[in-house]
């Protein structure tokens, strides 16, 4: 039997994909195969109720089977996989799960002797880049087959466009938690007008019409996206997104995601939150986290 990395897929897409992507990195520098732990991380989501949503892109990889998923008894398994491999150094654990946020050097260096689990949300490019075509190629989203997707994604490829995310962690208004900086977005949309004006701004959110009031542009340089509902068509935002010529990216990894699939050439201006959290669920400014070509406002 070949050696294998199982990551242990979970979160939202946004750190689906950043786990995916750090997994197949890994897989492809060891000559490893990549298996997807698809079920594990969301038998007990009951907070939050995630799903695994990366059946809509262009994976090239298998889904791991009973035994690769520690069964019988995967809690008890992997709790003991997890605690034997803490005691081991980095280099011989087959259990490597994530400490902390900030990027991790050394899984970029590990040579794989063993099959090995990988349970984390890596959440910075520096895990893929050196095979970002690679993971563009396994990331292409499988296009929505409704017309109301497939007439918007022709508008905002006929504009010079900006994909604005603003995600709503907390209540609108509850800006000292967890939601970005009530002037962020104003900041960032002056930014981009002195940098390529009269674009017209397509805004995704999870609270469409919250979202709208924290754009200062007039109506008919705006479009609010809110047909695409929750979890289940999350993809197809992010589909939408990948269309844009510009960005505003939210504190969050979807849009992460968005802008960095929409990655087509040197002149595209990626605006992101440069503030950093220290307290509270979410956690945003770590090392690792934003590209250098993106601005920080």
């Amino acid at each position: 039997m070949g050696i294998k990395v199982i990551p242990r897929i979970h979160g939202g897409l946004g750190n689906q994909l950043f786990s995916y992507a750090a997994a197949r990195r890994l897989a492809l520098v060891n000559g490893a195969e990549l298996v997807i732990d698809d079920r594990s991380g969301f038998i007990r989501d009951h907070e939050y109720r995630r799903s695994y949503q990366l059946d809509h892109f262009s994976i090239p990889c298998r889904k791991a089977t009973a035994s690769e998923l520690l069964q019988p008894f995967p809690r008890v398994r992997r709790y003991l996989k997890r605690a034997a491999s803490r005691r081991r150094p980095f280099v011989e654990r087959s259990y490597i799960q994530q400490e902390g946020y900030d990027f991790e050097p050394r899984l970029l260096t590990l040579r794989l002797h063993r099959t090995v689990y990988l349970e984390g949300y890596w959440q910075s490019e520096d895990y893929f880049k050196d095979v970002a075509t690679t993971i563009r190629d396994d990331l292409r989203i499988e296009p929505p087959a409704d017309p109301v997707n497939s007439e918007l994604a022709s508008r905002i490829r006929d504009h010079v466009s900006v994909a604005v995310h603003v995600r709503f962690f907390d209540v609108p208004g509850n800006v000292g938690i967890n939601n970005a900086p009530a002037d962020y977005y104003a900041r960032a949309v002056n930014r981009l007008e002195d940098l390529v004006p009269d674009a017209h701004y397509f805004v995704f959110s999870d609270l469409p019409e919250e979202a709208r009031s924290l754009i200062p542009l007039p109506e008919d340089r705006v479009t609010t996206v809110s047909h695409n509902r929750g979890d289940a068509t999350a993809y197809a935002d992010l589909w939408l997104m990948t269309h844009a010529t510009h960005f505003i990216v939210a504190n969050s990894t979807f849009s992460w995601w968005g802008a960095w699939l929409a990655e087509r050439s040197a002149e595209q201006i990626v605006i992101a939150p440069g503030f950093q959290m220290q307290e509270g669920k979410m956690r945003w400014g770590f090392s690792g986290l934003l590209p250098e070509r993106w601005i920080k406002v």
